[in-house]
């Protein structure tokens, strides 16, 4: 059964997106399904302050000084999140004045407020088609917002799963590919958020296999000058802003068969009295 135009859906896709990007959970609050929302904004919200917790908050002194601008978070994954980054940079912003020793933990804390911010913009997705199916009726696909987060985990899977295997093999090789030789030619410096801060941002959308890399390789001293470590930093961001991309494609094919393939929902099972 196809959706044809939305009308019919539970509301406007577009404003339950956006009020999930501002507040995780208030997209399904909007949709009538408030238990999932303060659910999903509990896990989400709790994520990030469990990441501020680990770095009191001196994720965004990692910045250099000329980088630092009131619009420095656009261009990190904790964006995705936007209230609680925006809570953030009001509470902490770069820090004081003097340096500071780095809490023993800061490089786990900030990947769970990036972590955070990831998963807010996968509920998005998951808004934005929910909105769309009619009251009464589910899909019997999976949620695009699922394969957008499985395509983040592992480059290439939400395609797999979707069955389009070939272009799942494909993705997944040119952005782990992309990610193992920029580690190579950067000798491991583009591992670290603390050295280069966006680089790293960009490298933390391709998911797991530069995790792995970092887990590895990660926060390496650097003792001599790198012949090719900008050309390593391209080639990591380059990596996660493709698979941005994958993303898009896997989201635009997902929620149309999504649509396309509804049935109504389940009866509530009731119980006969003996």
């Amino acid at each position: 059964m196809a959706l044809e135009t939305g009308r019919s859906g539970r509301g406007d896709a577009n404003v339950a997106a956006l009020l999930t990007w501002v507040i995780p959970g208030a997209g399904h609050v909007y949709l009538g399904a408030p238990l999932f929302g303060i659910a999903a904004f509990l896990v989400i919200t709790g994520l990030y302050l469990v990441g501020i917790r680990l770095t009191d908050g001196m994720a965004f002194e990692f910045l250099q000084t000329d980088l630092r601008s009131p619009i420095a978070p656009i261009l990190t994954p904790e964006v995705g999140n936007l209230s609680a980054v925006i809570w953030h940079m009001r509470t902490y912003g770069f820090g004081q004045p003097f340096p500071r020793s780095w809490p023993a933990h800061i490089d786990l804390g900030t990947f769970l407020t990036a972590c955070s911010g990831l998963l807010n913009a996968c509920l998005a997705c998951k808004a934005h088609f929910d909105a769309r199916v009619p009251v009464g009726m589910r899909s019997k696909k999976p949620s695009p917002g699922l394969l957008v987060l499985l395509g983040w985990i592992v480059p290439g899977l939400g395609h797999w799963i979707q069955g389009r295997r070939l272009r799942g093999a494909i993705v997944f090789v040119v952005v782990a590919g992309f990610v193992v030789l920029g580690t190579l030619l950067a000798e491991g410096a583009n591992l670290d958020r603390e050295r280069h801060f966006y680089y790293w941002s960009g490298q933390f959308l391709a998911g797991a296999p530069a995790w792995i890399l970092e887990v590895i390789h990660g926060h390496a001293f650097v003792r001599a000058d790198i012949r090719y470590v900008d050309a390593g930093l391209a080639f990591g961001g380059v990596a996660g802003l493709l698979n941005i991309l994958a993303w898009l494609d896997l989201f635009g094919v997902a929620e149309r068969e999504g649509l396309e393939h509804l049935e109504p929902e389940a009866p509530p099972v009731r119980e006969v009295a003996a």
